[in-house]
């Protein structure tokens, strides 16, 4: 079942995932779909098609938290 999900992410960040998605013959919901599968793969199915790279980064930031201001900072430095 396909439920609505609404992200939060800078401008310019998105202007290159609708391009992207664009060249790619994609929608923007299809490749965040992709990613996030990749990223958790459901252990019923083949949970080998996960990346070694993804695989050694899974559960790395588990316990770390970034508060809003946080983050608005470090996008205002990577960005602006």
């Amino acid at each position: 079942m396909a439920t609505k999900l609404t992200l939060r992410m800078d401008e310019q960040l998105i202007k290159q995932a609708k391009k992207y998605a664009k060249q790619s013959g994609k929608s923007v919901s299809k490749l965040v779909a992709d990613f996030f599968a990749l990223l958790n793969p459901d252990p019923e199915q083949d949970a080998d098609k996960t990346s070694p790279k993804v695989k050694s980064l899974q559960g790395i930031m588990r316990d770390y938290r970034v508060s809003p201001e946080e983050y608005k900072t470090h996008l205002d430095k990577k960005y602006l």
